[in-house]
């Protein structure tokens, strides 16, 4: 049985979440969120001050989950 990937109902929208966490709370590897940051497809993360570990919001990783498992309309061959 896979366990859905989700942030906990209580988290509040304005916490930050450290790059690795949200690594660990998506159960991907590091590389692989670095990747989609590089090609522009991930989330959108800040560091303070521009420098230093990067951080997301509680927000954002909500954003981007939704958006992930948003269900899209499959398009047929006979279109």
């Amino acid at each position: 049985m896979v366990t859905p990937i989700g942030i906990p109902d209580d988290w509040d929208d304005n916490n930050l979440i450290l790059f690795e966490e949200f690594c660990d709370l998506i159960r991907t590897p590091q590389r692989t969120v670095r990747d989609w940051r590089q090609r522009g497809v991930g989330p959108r993360w800040t560091r303070f001050q521009g420098i230093g570990r990067l951080y997301i919001t509680v927000a954002e990783a909500r954003r981007f989950l939704a958006a992930a498992t948003d269900p899209r309309p499959e398009r047929r061959s006979d279109d």
